[in-house]
């Protein structure tokens, strides 16, 4: 069994598996939306975030959501509400103290001390299923 988070496709293999043009990809990429492992300048995606993309193209086709405002939404889920997080591990953690931007998106952030990727985090992967979970039920 492959390991859902291993990247093993690489961009055109993912859109083809998406049905979307290569640059879709690097557009979600370069908007913060994505973010692909890489080796060298090629690009390389897991299962996780084939079904990442799959998410994004429902809430931005199907609901109608515009790119700025999935990103809106996503920075308006606290990783500590995700992870359920005790008072104690929140008083230490910079992004409870600093909101200015999600977790994923700070280095020095309790959650993502001594993690190379966001596909690593269980906040970010848990963020990801609970949009997926909110398309489903709307």
């Amino acid at each position: 069994m492959v390991d859902s988070s291993k990247p093993i496709y690489p961009i055109s293999v993912a859109a083809k598996l998406l049905s979307v043009h290569p640059r879709t990809l690097r557009i979600y990429e370069e908007e913060g939306l994505l973010k692909p492992a890489r080796q060298g300048n090629k690009r390389f995606f897991s299962n996780d975030d084939i079904e990442w993309v799959s998410c994004l193209r429902k809430l931005i086709h199907e609901k109608g959501i515009s790119i700025p405002g999935v990103k809106m939404l996503l920075d308006l889920t606290p990783c500590w509400k995700i992870k359920d997080c005790p008072p104690d591990v929140r008083t230490k953690c910079s992004a409870f103290i600093d909101r200015s931007a999600p977790c994923w998106e700070q280095v020095d952030t309790a959650c993502a001390k001594d993690l190379r990727h966001c596909r690593d985090c269980e906040v970010y992967t848990m963020a990801m299923h609970e949009a997926q979970v909110m398309i489903e039920v709307a």
